[in-house]
């Protein structure tokens, strides 16, 4: 399957826009900063549903310890993907939700879970075919 002209100049786009002009290249700073299974999966969560307190997040995130989610969400409102909001009560009580910016960012990620959703038998064949192909 060939990639089609619009995509490639939307890729080429990518090298010889702010990536090649810059020594910070905005899609690898994005990529990086939003782009591990933790960040990904929060942002959905939060997407799902509206506002979270910490430890919702924490047993719905299955394998993630304390400080792993602790470092996620504060990465996630440093860049002002989710706000957090503090109720000064005993004992505290935090939620977290989706800015704006985090909306545009779960509908992108709605779109590659979308993807992941549909070609899931196809990587899966693949990585086996794989792991025969390298095991001999």
């Amino acid at each position: 399957m060939a990639i089609a002209k619009a995509e490639k100049k939307m890729i080429d786009a990518v090298f010889v826009g702010p990536c090649h002009q810059n020594s910070v290249c905005p899609v690898k700073d994005i990529m990086a900063t939003f782009g591990d299974k933790w960040s990904m999966y929060t942002v959905l969560l939060l997407g799902q549903n509206d506002k979270m307190r910490f430890n919702d997040l924490r047993c719905t995130i299955q394998g993630i310890s304390q400080r792993m989610l602790t470092v996620t969400l504060r990465s996630l409102e440093e860049n002002g993907i989710v706000s957090r909001k503090l109720f000064p009560q005993i004992p505290p009580r935090v939620e977290y939700q989706l800015t704006a910016l985090g909306e545009g960012l779960l509908s992108q990620l709605l779109s590659l879970a979308k993807w992941a959703n549909e070609n899931f038998t196809e990587v899966v064949t693949a990585r086996k075919a794989y792991e025969i192909k390298n095991c001999k």
